[in-house]
C-alpha cells in the first residue's frame, strides 16, 4: 500500500482543505505514512498570502528532489493558493513535481497522481471556477472532538492587500440544510465543537438572497442535541449585523468569542485598503458585542505599515487597540503581494519604520491582553481538554485546552485524579494570567464526554492513521514563520 503525507501552510481554510485531501487519498487506497518514514506521495497545500511563500515552497521542493531520485515511484504534488497563482511555473522551476492542482479542483488529486504515474510526466490542472463543493468530498478529519465545517468558499470583497479572492473565486454558499446535516453527522460521531468556516463567514446567504441566513444558521446549530460549542471565523465588520449579535447572545452553545479583523485604526488607511467600514463602525460593533456578552473574548488581525501609513495613522491603530481591549491579535508587517493593487501603490513605508511600529504594536497588545487575562484570576472555567495545544505540558506536568471564550488554558491535575482524555471537559480555577494564556493550578472536576470516548476509540486505529493536529484556532501572538500546519493567516 502506498503511503502519503500532506504538508499544510496558511489559514484555517487550507487546514480544512487538507482534511479533504487526506480523505481523498485514503478513499483511493493510500495510507498515512508513519511519523519518521518517507511517504510515497508528498502533497504540499500552499498559501500565497505569507511573505516569501514561493521561496519557502521551492526550498522544500529542492530538499525533496534528491530524496525522490533515490526512491522509485515517489510522487510530489503541489496544490492550494500558490499553485492556483503560479500554475505551470511550478513544474518549470521544479520539473520533478508530478502534479499541480488548484483551489477549485482538490477532488482531482488521486486521478492526477495516477495519470502522472502512467504517463510518466507532470500533470497540471488548474480550474478557474469551483467544480465540486469541497464539503462533498471524503474527509480525514484530524480531531475526533472538534471540527471545521465550511459554510462557504470564496470571497466577494476587493481589499487592495489581498489576493485570496482572485485565487479562491467569488463566494459560493452551501444550502443551510447541507451545513446542518454535516454538523449533525459530526455530532453523531462524537464531535462536540464545530467552527463554521468561510472566507467571509457572516456574508453567508448572499448567493441565495437571505441577509439573515448566518444568524439563522447559528440559532439552528443551537437546536442540535449534543453539540456543546459553536464558533465561527472570520467575519467582516461590513456584514456584521445586530441579528448575529442577538443570535450569539441567545444561543447557549454559541461561544462568547469573536475574531473580528480590524486591519487598521485609521479611516484613511481603511479607505486605501478598500475596507468598507470605518473605525467608529468597528468600535460600535465591539461595544454592542460586549453589551450583549460582557465576558466575550475578542481577537483581531492588524496590518502595520500599509502604503501611505503615517505616524498619525499608526497612532489611530494603537488607540483602537486600547479601546477594544483585544484578548489577542494576529499582527502582520505589510509586505507586497504580487497581483494585488497595493503592490504598485506609492508611499511604501520603509522597512525599518514598519519594524519599529510593529514592535510598539505588539508591546501594547501584549500589555492589553495581559491586563485582560490577569482580571480572570480566581475565575472558574470549563476547559475542553485538547491534544497538542500545550507544547510545554510534558515539562510543566500540566494539561491544556480551550475555555468557552477560546482562551488557551494550561491546568494542573492533582495526584490521584483520573486523567481526562482529549475531548473531555475539566472545570478549573485560574491562578495566573499571562499575555497569551491562562494557568489554572486549582482543579475542580472532570466531565467525561462522548467526544472523549471518540478520541479513545481513535487511539485504537493504526499509528499511521492516528489523529495529529488539534483543530482549534491558531495561537495568538506574533505569527510564526511559514511552516507546516500553521494557522495565523486571516484574510478578512
Amino acid at each position: 500500500m502506498r503511503t502519503y503525507e500532506v504538508r499544510t501552510y496558511g489559514c484555517q481554510m487550507n487546514v480544512h482543505d487538507s482534511e479533504r485531501l487526506r480523505g481523498l487519498l485514503e478513499d483511493a487506497g493510500y495510507v498515512r505514512a508513519p511519523e519518521g518514514d518517507q511517504a510515497d506521495v508528498v502533497v504540499f497545500n500552499t498559501c500565497a498570502v505569507r511573505e516569501n511563500a514561493d521561496n519557502k515552497l521551492y526550498g522544500n521542493l529542492g530538499h525533496l528532489a534528491p530524496v525522490k531520485a533515490k526512491k522509485p515511484g515517489m510522487q510530489i504534488a503541489v496544490g492550494g493558493c500558490l499553485a492556483q497563482k503560479d500554475k505551470a511555473t511550478i513544474t518549470k522551476k521544479a520539473p520533478w513535481v508530478d502534479v499541480v492542482f488548484g483551489t477549485h479542483n482538490i477532488g482531482s488529486l488521486p486521478v492526477l497522481l495516477e495519470r502522472a504515474r502512467i504517463a510518466e510526466e507532470s500533470q497540471v490542472e488548474i480550474l478557474e471556477s469551483l467544480d465540486v463543493f469541497p464539503s462533498t468530498l471524503p474527509t480525514r478529519r484530524e480531531s475526533p472532538y472538534s471540527a471545521w465545517v465550511s459554510v462557504s468558499v470564496g470571497c466577494n470583497n476587493t481589499c487592495t492587500f489581498c489576493i485570496v479572492p482572485a485565487l479562491r473565486g467569488r463566494e459560493k454558499d452551501r444550502r443551510p440544510g447541507d451545513v446542518l446535516a454535516e454538523v449533525e453527522a459530526l455530532v453523531a460521531e462524537g464531535v462536540l465543537e464545530v467552527t463554521l468556516l468561510g472566507q467571509n463567514v457572516n456574508s453567508y446567504g448572499v448567493e441565495f438572497g437571505d441577509r439573515y441566513a448566518f444568524s439563522k444558521l447559528l440559532r439552528a446549530c443551537g437546536q442540535i442535541d449534543g453539540l456543546e460549542r459553536v464558533r465561527f471565523t472570520s467575519p467582516h465588520p461590513r456584514d456584521f449585523t445586530a441579528d448575529v449579535i442577538e443570535a450569539m447572545a441567545q444561543t447557549p452553545n454559541v461561544m462568547p468569542s469573536l475574531h473580528m479583523p480590524l486591519q487598521s485604526g485609521s479611516d484613511q488607511i481603511l479607505k486605501t485598503m478598500r475596507r468598507s467600514y470605518r473605525r467608529d463602525r468597528y468600535l460600535k460593533i465591539i461595544s454592542d458585542v460586549r453589551a450583549a456578552m460582557p465576558d466575550a473574548a475578542i481577537t483581531t488581525d492588524i496590518i502595520v505599515g500599509f502604503p501611505g501609513e503615517t505616524e498619525e495613522d499608526f497612532q489611530g491603530t494603537l488607540d483602537v487597540v486600547r479601546q477594544a481591549r483585544f484578548a489577542g491579535a494576529f499582527t502582520f508587517q505589510y509586505s507586497k503581494r504580487p497581483g494585488t493593487p497595493a503592490e504598485s501603490m506609492d508611499n511604501q513605508v520603509p522597512r525599518e519604520v514598519v519594524q519599529e511600529r510593529y514592535e510598539r504594536l505588539v508591546a501594547l497588545q501584549d500589555e492589553m491582553a495581559w491586563t485582560e487575562n490577569k482580571a480572570l484570576v480566581g475565575r472558574s472555567l470549563e476547559v475542553l481538554v485538547a491534544e497538542g495545544e500545550g507544547r510545554k505540558d510534558a515539562t510543566t506536568h500540566r494539561l491544556s485546552g480551550r475555555a468557552r471564550d477560546n482562551r488557551l488554558v494550561h491546568f494542573a491535575l492533582p495526584e490521584g485524579v483520573e486523567r481526562p482524555r482529549p475531548g473531555d471537559m475539566a472545570t478549573v480555577e485560574v491562578t495566573y494570567g499571562a499575555p497569551h494564556h491562562l494557568v489554572a493550578d486549582v482543579f475542580g472536576s472532570v466531565r467525561r464526554t462522548r467526544a472523549g470516548d471518540a478520541w479513545e476509540r481513535a487511539q485504537e486505529t493504526p499509528a499511521s492513521a492516528a489523529p495529529g493536529v488539534m483543530l482549534g484556532l491558531p495561537t495568538i501572538g506574533q505569527p510564526a514563520p511559514l511552516a507546516p500546519v500553521t494557522g495565523g493567516c486571516q484574510v478578512n
